[in-house]
Parts: structure tokens; sequence; C-alpha cells
């Protein structure tokens, strides 16, 4: 064989062995694990949220209860601020509170304002760690007129006598009157069995199935910020009182036998002589509530419509007037009258007495005592005063939007 061949032989004995070698399969200790991929490893996922409001949302309704929920790791909290401007171009702050539930998930525990901006961080953990997401919207605009303003007639910190009924008001009328009163909340402590009833379209009161307990501690939260009232109008605020019930102070007033009757606690305590509303000006007759207490009043007939300067016209200054209807019906010193105490009802509608036992009865009395009067043919109107225990249970219950 010449050289030539012999190298031609060897060339052709290298290659194959080189094929032999690349068609072998790798050795264990080279072998990637079986379901595995020789890459790298994914990143670990991040915190990530969902929420009943888009971010960056325009117009959202103020009625919103915003909710924020974890879609990747667990949530551990959620802070919302608000930023609008007022009506004088200043900027006002706020913040919307929330919890997280059992479920995992954040819900606010109030609704939002008109024109805001509000910014929400949302706090979380994930296998990547914890980090946090911010996101904004901005909620609808709205006119004065589509906004009910809020406020509670009883005081907190005051005490009140036990026929004081919960008065809750609005500046505008509450067409959806359920989703008002559904946001309405009393606690009584001792608890005691309640009805709202609503005697307007502007106002809803809640009174006890019988008088307060003395002692009672009431309080009242009217969570309406925010919640659609209907025809578009929303709750532009909310409101709170806390206020605690007196001593047990009822007023019978007998103007068939003219004779005016205190009892503290179940005792009578005084025995008046009066003289209530002449013929065509009776008192009315029925339970009312005492409203207020005004140590001298100036009284004008022309009040009532009736001339100062006429016959049947007055114009006095008054001492120790209880007031017991919005029309003007007061208990109150009235020595002008003296020779009627106890014999005529010879006043314009109001319930007289001496000055002494008039200032008497004004220091027993409280706002929110009942006086109960009775012996007239003039009934006591819906309305005229507060007026809900007037009403038999049974009919207060059936004035409850959720009745």
């Amino acid at each position: 064989m010449t050289w030539k061949a012999r190298g031609v032989a060897a060339l052709t004995a290298i290659t194959l062995a080189l094929a032999i070698s690349a068609c072998a399969p790798a050795s264990p200790a080279n072998r990637a694990p079986a379901g595995t991929s020789a890459s790298a490893n994914p990143a670990p996922a991040a915190f990530a949220v969902t929420s009943n409001v888009a971010a960056d949302a325009k117009d959202v309704p103020v009625d919103t209860l915003l909710k924020v929920s974890a879609s990747t790791g667990a949530l551990k909290d959620v802070a919302v601020t608000g930023s609008a401007t007022d009506r004088n171009g200043k900027t006002v702050s706020t913040t919307v509170k929330g919890s997280v539930g059992a479920d995992g998930s954040w819900t606010a525990s109030e609704r939002l304002d008109p024109a805001t901006t509000y910014t929400v961080v949302s706090t979380g953990s994930a296998p990547a760690g914890e980090s946090s997401l911010t996101s904004t919207f901005t909620t609808t605009a709205l006119s004065l007129k589509q906004q009910i303003y809020v406020t509670i007639t009883n005081q907190s910190g005051s005490t009140y006598g036990v026929a004081m009924p919960v008065i809750v008001q609005f500046d505008l009328p509450v067409k959806d009157k359920k989703a008002f009163e559904q946001n309405l909340k009393i606690t009584t402590v001792p608890a005691q069995n309640g009805s709202w009833g609503w005697v307007s379209d502007r106002e809803v009161q809640w009174r006890p199935q019988d008088y307060f307990q003395p002692g009672t501690k009431v309080s009242v939260k009217a969570d309406l910020n925010g919640v659609s009232a209907g025809n578009g109008t929303y709750g532009q605020n909310s409101a709170s009182a806390d206020f605690t019930i007196g001593q047990s102070r009822i007023t019978k007033v007998d103007l068939g036998s003219k004779q005016l009757t205190q009892y503290v606690n179940g005792q009578s305590v005084a025995t008046i002589p009066v003289s209530g509303g002449k013929q065509g000006d009776e008192t009315r007759s029925g339970t009312s509530v005492a409203m207020e207490k005004l140590p001298e009043t100036r009284m004008a007939s022309e009040t009532v419509g009736i001339a100062n300067n006429s016959p049947d016209g007055y114009d006095l200054m008054v001492k120790y007037a209880i007031r017991i209807t919005t029309s003007g019906e007061f208990l109150h010193a009235a020595p002008w009258n003296q020779a009627y105490f106890g014999n005529t009802n010879a006043s314009h509608g109001c319930v007289g007495m001496s000055t002494a036992d008039a200032q008497k009865i004004f220091g027993i009395i409280q706002v929110g005592d009942p006086v109960v009067v009775s012996g007239t043919n003039r009934s006591l109107d819906d309305g005229n005063g507060w007026t809900a225990w007037n009403d038999s249970w049974q009919q207060w219950q059936a004035r409850s939007a959720q009745a």
C-alpha cells in the first residue's frame, strides 16, 4: 500500500470513531433530571391585587363601598386617602376607614365624597416578598341640590326625659327612605325594643315601645354619607350623638278638672290648679313632649294670626315657659289669669298657672318629658311637636320604611 492510501484509511477510521462518539448517550453525570429544564428557575410571584374600582377610574359613584382583594399573595392592609377642592378653593383631605375580613379582603366601612381623588395603597406579601401597590380613582361631582345634609336634634352629652325620641332631620326630601333607614343605628343600654318612624320625607324618629328606662344610655349613628336617597340625591354627611335618659318625670294635665299633676319616678309630687284654652282656642289633648324651656320669652298674638292691638290680641313677656307643640302651646306662668285657675279654661291655648307654681314645675320638667293633656275635644295633630307617643305601638311601627 502506498503512503497516500494508508493516510486515507487512517482518516476514515478517525471519522467513524467521532461519529460513534456523537451518537452515544450522555453519561449519568452530565444528564439533566427527568421533567426539568436545564435553564434558570422562574422568578417568584409578586404581590398583586384586584378591586371593585378600577385603577384610574373616573366618575365613580359616591355610594360605592371600596373593596380590595389579593389576587396573588396575602393582603395585610389598605390605606385610602382623598383630596378635593372646596368652594373656597381650599384643599380638603379625607380618609376612608375599613378592615380586612375573614375572607382576606379589605372592605371600606365608609362611602365616598364627591369630586374627590382617592389614593389607594395596598400592602401585602407574596413569594417574592412584601410590597405595596398604589392606585388612584376619582369620584363623580354632585351639586348641593343633589346632597342631603343630615342633622340629629339630640345633643351629645345631654340628659333627656323618658319620652325623648331620637330625631334625625334632612334639608331635602328623601325618596328612598328604606335605604336611609337601613343606615341608621340605635344602641340602648340597657337594651330596649324600638322602631324608626317617618313623620315626613324630611324627618325620621326612633322611639322605644314603652317610655325609656331611667338612666338609659343611647347612642345614635346616622351613617348616611354617600347613601343614595333616590332621584339622584345622596347623603352629604354622617352624624352621631350619645345622650342619657334622666328620671321618669311625667306631667298630666286634666283640663276637665283644670288640674296639673306632676309625677317623679311614679310618685305624685305636685298638684296645681291651671287654666287651659278657652272655647275656640282649646288646648290639644294627647301625649306631647316637652320641647324646650325658656325662663322668659315674648308671646305676641300676631304670631298666631291675631293682631296685637285687636280686642283679643296680646303682647307679653312670659316667665317659665315650656313648649309642648310647634304651633305655640306652652305651660307657663299666667298671673293675669289668676281668677280662672282651677275653674275656667280662659287662655288662647296655653296652660297657665301662677308664677310660683310655674317656677316649681319649670324646675322639675326636663326636655323630653311626656306631657299628657286630656279633657278637651281638640286632638293633638300629627307632627305638631314631637308626637311619636300619640301613636299606638302598632301605628308607630307601621311608619317604618322597613315595615
